[in-house]
């Protein structure tokens, strides 16, 4: 059983705060989400340093060593507090830039004009990251405020490019991770089970994002001209991608599934159990059918299994009206999504050499790879997770289950391997809050609990050696 937490007056007076300072926190998150942190859009470069700025500055208000740590891309916001001589170290994770907001005329408010409605904060980066992320730095709050002190000694790690593949952190932690002293990380970006049904996530799935362009030589050609004599790259293309998977519903690059591991005995019960149904899966999509894999339920094929999808394709003439033309070059944008114990690495040569035999001769076809990242397995049975689990209990008043996760986050797989360090996935927003979507979303009631599980979860953590 993980240990019991000192039931203090510190404890007690840390919820205390939490409790009776919500407005202000819901405030204050309000100006976290202002700042439109679209990492990937050159544009919002000056927004994403002035946000870092902001953050760090506020971490400093808490009592906390705060700097940002430059990079090629956008600088990491680190912050530490270490007067526990004796006690583990926790090491946060969250991150401060957000996905595109486009399109713009579906949403019912402005993206980064954060509002709340019946309980609901609805803003782009409410809930993916900045939402979840203030639940750990208000518990912060809420023990410095209070005790003076953490109970543990911590150090926080806020990134500005978990969106596009996490660079600049994974360098970071591959050069510096150990100096750090990290006995456990904590992640909150991922969604809970259901309303009131908080999740402990034990797995994610790796990833692989790559372009592939197929051309030949020259421009456009006028397709009454040259049409039936010259290559055309977006077919070709479109011929490529269309191979990618076969009949059954499998990547259909040879190798591909070679390292997939098995699940292990009952947890297909498990998950059938515990997470949730085709129907919830298909509800929240806003699909009436499902598909992919044979043989796997829609959560299996999300969380079991890997994937492959086409995120976009571009080539030749899309506006209005006709034009005749044979397009010159074409480009898909792919994303793999991995599952233990695939390489993404490998995966990529897999990738590069399928399309090298099946391309026509007639076309030149390159491989450009922009991220990849390890899948992640954990035991639900390690110790550091069963403590959180406690935590989680005493915050939400029910037991987390314990849940497959089909969503990649980068740097998880550097802590776990590189810094040898459990790591605790632990997420408080829900499916349909829209991470990725218009019309992004959290509930107030969650980021209240996200910050009780984060005190308690403290706490427990200096029990743990007390």
């Amino acid at each position: 059983m993980p240990a019991a937490p000192p039931r203090t007056s510190a404890l007690g007076a840390a919820l205390a705060h939490a409790r009776a300072h919500r407005p202000r926190f819901v405030e204050e998150l309000k100006t976290f989400v202002r700042f439109p942190t679209v990492g990937t859009q050159p544009k919002h470069a000056a927004d994403m340093a002035r946000c870092a700025r902001w953050l760090a500055e506020h971490l400093r208000g808490l009592g906390l060593r705060a700097a940002l740590v430059p990079g090629p891309g956008h600088p990491v916001v680190r912050a530490e507090w270490r007067k526990a001589p004796g006690r583990p170290t926790v090491l946060l994770y969250g991150h401060y830039d957000v996905q595109p907001a486009e399109p713009l005329d579906l949403w019912h408010s402005p993206p980064f004009e954060p509002v709340v409605r019946e309980g609901v904060l609805y803003g782009r980066g409410a809930c993916d990251d900045k939402g979840q992320m203030w639940a750990h730095v208000k518990a912060l709050e809420s023990w410095m405020r209070t005790a003076g002190r953490l109970p543990v000694n911590v150090v926080c790690l806020f990134e500005g490019e978990e969106e596009s593949g996490s660079a600049g952190l994974t360098a970071f932690l591959e050069r510096h991770g150990r100096e750090l002293g990290a006995d456990v990380a904590v992640v909150s970006d991922m969604a809970m089970r259901g309303p009131g049904v908080p999740a402990i996530t034990y797995a994610m799935r790796g990833a692989l994002g790559v372009e592939l362009e197929v051309r030949r030589a020259g421009g456009e050609l006028h397709s009454g001209v040259f049409g039936g004599a010259v290559a055309n790259p977006l077919e070709a293309l479109c011929a490529i991608v269309a191979g990618l998977h076969d009949a059954r519903g499998r990547v259909a690059i040879p190798g591909f599934y070679d390292a997939v591991r098995a699940p292990e005995p009952g947890e297909r019960a498990y998950l059938r159990r515990t997470g949730p149904t085709d129907a919830e899966l298909l509800r929240d999509a806003g699909v009436e059918r499902g598909d992919g894999e044979r043989g796997y339920g829609a959560y299996e094929r999300t969380a079991l299994r890997p994937s492959l999808s086409v995120n976009g394709v571009t080539g030749g003439y899309s506006g209005d009206g006709v034009k005749a033309v044979i397009p010159a070059r074409a480009v898909a944008k792919l994303s793999f999504r991995l599952v233990a114990d695939q390489d993404p690495h490998e995966v990529d040569r897999l990738f590069r050499a399928h399309v090298a035999r099946v391309a026509p001769p007639s076309v030149d076809a390159e491989v450009r790879t922009s991220f990849g990242a390890r899948p992640v397995l954990l035991s639900p049975r390690d110790p550091a997770l069963r403590s959180a689990a406690a935590a989680v209990r005493e915050a939400f008043g029910r037991a987390p289950v314990f849940l497959r996760s089909g969503g990649t986050i980068p740097v998880v797989g550097v802590m776990a391997e590189r810094l040898g360090i459990p790591v605790v996935l632990v997420g408080f927003g829900l499916p349909d809050d829209g991470m990725h979507a218009p019309n992004e979303k959290f509930r107030l009631a969650n980021l209240y609990r996200g910050i009780e599980a984060s005190i308690r979860l403290l706490a427990r953590a200096a029990s743990a050696t007390s």
